[in-house]
């Protein structure tokens, strides 16, 4: 199934961001994934599905992962330089 996908390309890859267009063994993985977080965040997700995707890694908010993880690099160069005018 879907999830057994994600999990394998969890263990190779390191992470379960998978891309959108990512098939796995001619499974549409990352259109999955994607239909996954849509139906959590319309609370149509069973919890011991979002339990187990959350187990390996699955980031449900992209957007906000993304811009945490810029922020911590700002704050790591704002604290080096001095300042936080990045070139």
């Amino acid at each position: 199934n879907n999830y057994c996908l994600l999990v394998k390309f969890q263990q190779r890859e390191r992470h379960a961001n998978v891309p959108q267009k990512h098939k796995e063994d001619e499974k549409n993985l990352g259109v999955w994934l994607i239909s996954q977080r849509h139906r959590k965040k319309k609370g149509e997700l069973d919890i011991s599905l979002v339990e187990r995707l959350e187990d390996i890694g699955v980031i449900w908010d992209i957007l906000k992962e993304q811009w945490e993880n810029n922020y911590r690099l700002l704050v790591k160069f704002q604290q080096r330089e001095g300042h936080a005018n990045v070139p």
